[in-house]
C-alpha cells in the first residue's frame, strides 16, 4: 500500500504552494490549533477547491465540485436535515439499478457518519463516499434543504410571491430567489427524463415549455407568460449571454452537475413575435460518447465498418439529417481509434464533448478561423487523424480532400439523404470527379428510430400491405410484428430509447471508376448491390422483424413506399 504524504509536502510538490507559505501556516498552526488545509484556505493560499481535490488524490478518493451541483429535490428527502448537518454529508445522485446512493462528505473515512446515513436509509441501498470541501458542504445544505426544490412547490411559491429581478444577478444566497431554483429543477428534470433539448417557448398568454425525448417533441408545463422575464434572465446570466441585448440571437453555455454527473448544456436565443425563445441542448458525455460495439449496429455493419477504419488515408463520411446521431458515431469512433500512438485533430462547430487525448478546435467567425482555414492550420500540426464538423461548400471540401491525399486519415458529415447521394452533393459543391475516385474510403448514412418498450409492446400478425412494405414473399404464414402500447416504464409512450439504422458504403477500384466518369446515381447504385451494399431500408425490416421498433415508426424516418408496385 502506497504511503500517504503530508498535505503541505503534497502541495509544494505540485506547485500550489511555496514552502514560505507552509512555514507561515505552521506558525499560525502553533497559536490555534487548526487543520493545515483549513489554515491555507483562510491564509488565501489556496481554495477549498485545491485542497480537496489534492486530499482525494492522496487517499485515492473520488471528489466532487459541490458549487456547480445541484440536488434533486427526491434526494433531499433521503438524509434528514439535522444528520445532514452532524455530519457534513449531503446526497447528491441515486443509481436506481444499483440502489447506490452517491453521499458527498468532508471526511470519506468517518465510519460513524456512514453507519448512521446507513442505518437512516433503511436496508438494501448501499453507499459510495465521495469527498466533498467542509465549506462547500455546508453551503449546499442550506441551499438544498433550506428551500423547496420541487418543480411544483416552486411555481406554488412563485405564484404567491413577487419576482426580484436583482437577485436574479446576485451571487450571495441566489437560492432564496424561487425562479433560480425553478430554472435549476427544469434543467435536473429534463437530464433525469433523458431530453436530448430543453424548448422555452413564449406565446401571446403563456410560455411553452418542450422537451425532445427520443426524437419527439412533449410538451410538459404550461407557465403564465409574466413568469418568463425572470425564467429568460436568469437562462441568460447562468449562460454567460447579455441579458441587456433582446433584439439579436445570442450563443451560451452552461456547465453544472447534475445527478452526479457533468452536463453541459448549449443555450440558443432567439428573438420571436412573442418575446425571445429559449432552446438547450443537452450535452451529456455519458451518453454523447458511446463504445462502438454498443452503438446498436449489426454484426455486418460493424465488421463493414471496422475494415473501413482500418484504411490508413482517405475520406470517411457520415450522412443523415440534423438529429440522426451523426456527431455521436463520429465520436464513438475516435474513441475506438484513439491512442497514444496516433494525433487526433478535429474542428467543430462548436466542440460538443470533450475527449481526452484528443486536440479539439471550435470554429469562430470572430478569430476569422472558419473550416477552411482551420484544416489549413491544423495541417501544421503533425496530425495523423483529422475531423472535420461539417463539408458545407467548395473551400471546405476541397481542404478535406487535400488532407485526405496527403496521407491522412479524414472524418466528416454531410448533409444528404443517402450515402450515395453524396456523391452528386460533393460533384455539386464543387469537388472533380478525379479527386474524388480514390480518396473516400467510404460513407455512412444513419438514422435515429425510437425502441419499443420491452414492457409493453404488443404483438399482432402482419396484415398483406405491411407483408409488402417489409418486401416479405406474400405467401406462407405472416410474420409477428410489434405495435406500441403504453405503461408506466415508459412513461405511457410506447417508446423507450433510440438505436440507429445505417447503410454503409465502401467505395473500391470498380466503383471509383463509375465516380470518375460522372456515372448516374442509378448506375453507382446498381454496382453496388451486385457488391452485397444493403441499403437503408433492409437494416430498418430487420429491426422491425426482431421486435427491436415499429413499422410505423420506420415508415416516419424510411420511405417504404418504393417496396409497393
Amino acid at each position: 500500500m502506497a504511503v500517504k504524504k503530508p498535505l503541505g509536502e503534497l502541495l509544494v510538490e505540485k506547485g500550489l504552494i511555496t514552502e514560505d507559505q507552509i512555514r507561515i501556516a505552521l506558525l499560525e498552526q502553533k497559536k490555534a490549533n487548526i487543520p493545515l488545509g483549513k489554515l491555507l484556505v483562510n491564509l488565501g493560499f489556496v481554495t477549498e477547491a485545491t485542497i480537496r481535490d489534492a486530499l482525494s488524490e492522496n487517499l485515492g478518493q473520488v471528489s466532487v465540485d459541490l458549487s456547480t451541483t445541484v440536488v434533486a429535490a427526491e434526494l433531499v428527502k433521503m438524509i434528514p436535515l439535522e444528520l445532514a448537518r452532524r455530519h457534513k454529508a449531503i446526497p447528491i445522485a441515486f443509481d436506481e439499478a444499483t440502489r447506490t446512493l452517491t453521499v458527498a462528505l468532508s471526511d470519506t473515512f468517518n465510519i460513524v457518519a456512514i453507519d448512521q446515513i446507513r442505518a437512516s436509509l433503511g436496508g438494501g441501498i448501499h453507499l459510495a463516499p465521495v469527498l466533498a470541501g467542509e465549506a462547500d458542504i455546508a453551503r449546499a445544505i442550506s441551499q438544498f434543504y433550506g428551500y423547496e426544490m420541487s418543480i411544483d412547490g416552486i411555481l406554488h411559491e412563485i405564484e404567491t410571491g413577487e419576482i426580484d429581478y436583482q437577485s436574479l444577478q446576485a451571487e450571495s444566497d441566489e437560492y432564496s430567489q424561487p425562479v433560480v431554483r425553478l430554472v435549476n429543477a427544469l434543467l435536473t428534470d429534463a437530464v433525469q427524463r433523458g431530453a436530448s433539448d430543453l424548448h422555452f417557448e413564449p406565446e401571446a398568454g403563456f410560455l411553452r415549455i418542450r422537451y425532445r425525448i427520443d426524437g419527439v417533441l412533449r410538451q410538459v408545463r404550461s407557465l403564465h407568460k409574466k413568469y418568463w422575464p425572470a425564467i429568460l434572465v436568469r437562462l441568460k446570466v447562468i449562460s454567460g449571454m447579455n441579458i441587456a441585448e433582446i433584439r439579436a440571437p445570442q450563443d451560451g453555455r452552461i456547465s453544472l452537475t447534475l445527478t452526479g454527473r457533468p452536463i453541459d448544456f448549449r443555450v440558443a436565443s432567439q428573438p420571436t413575435t412573442h418575446g425571445e425563445n429559449v432552446v438547450l441542448r443537452v450535452l451529456d458525455r455519458q451518453k454523447g460518447i458511446v463504445p462502438l460495439e454498443r452503438l446498436g449496429l449489426s454484426e455486418r455493419n460493424l465488421s463493414v465498418l471496422k475494415l473501413m477504419l482500418a484504411r490508413p488515408e482517405g475520406i470517411i463520411l457520415v450522412t443523415g439529417p440534423t438529429g440522426s446521431g451523426k456527431t455521436t458515431t463520429l465520436y464513438s469512433i475516435l474513441s475506438h481509434i484513439n491512442t497514444e500512438a496516433v494525433n487526433i485533430m478535429t474542428l467543430e462547430d462548436p466542440v460538443e464533448y470533450p475527449i481526452s487525448m484528443i486536440r479539439q478546435t471550435s470554429v469562430n467567425e470572430a478569430a476569422k478561423l472558419d473550416f477552411a482555414n482551420g484544416i489549413r492550420s491544423m495541417m501544421r500540426q503533425d496530425p495523423d487523424i483529422i475531423l472535420v464538423g461539417e463539408i458545407r461548400d467548395e473551400d471546405t471540401a476541397e481542404m478535406a480532400f487535400r488532407a485526405a491525399m496527403t496521407g491522412h486519415q479524414v472524418y466528416s458529415t454531410l448533409h444528404t439523404n443517402s450515402a450515395i447521394d453524396s456523391i452528386p452533393r460533393l460533384l455539386d459543391i464543387g469537388v472533380l470527379p478525379d479527386i474524388l475516385a480514390g480518396n473516400i474510403i467510404g460513407i455512412v448514412a444513419q438514422r435515429l428510430v425510437r425502441k419499443l418498450c420491452r414492457h409493453c409492446r404488443q404483438p399482432y400478425p402482419a396484415d398483406p400491405i405491411e407483408v409488402k412494405l417489409l418486401g416479405l414473399p406474400e405467401s406462407g404464414t405472416p410474420p409477428t410484428l410489434y405495435r406500441a402500447a403504453g405503461c408506466k416504464e415508459c412513461d405511457y409512450q410506447g417508446f423507450k430509447g433510440r438505436t440507429n439504422i445505417m447503410e454503409l458504403l465502401k467505395m473500391d477500384p470498380e466503383l471509383d471508376e463509375l465516380i470518375a466518369r460522372r456515372a448516374t446515381r442509378l448506375e453507382i447504385r446498381k454496382l453496388a448491390l451486385s457488391k452485397g451494399f444493403q441499403p437503408i431500408i433492409e437494416d430498418a425490416t430487420l429491426r422491425v422483424l426482431d421486435g427491436t421498433t415499429s413499422l410505423e415508426e420506420i415508415a416516419r424516418v424510411v420511405d417504404l413506399t418504393e417496396r409497393v408496385k
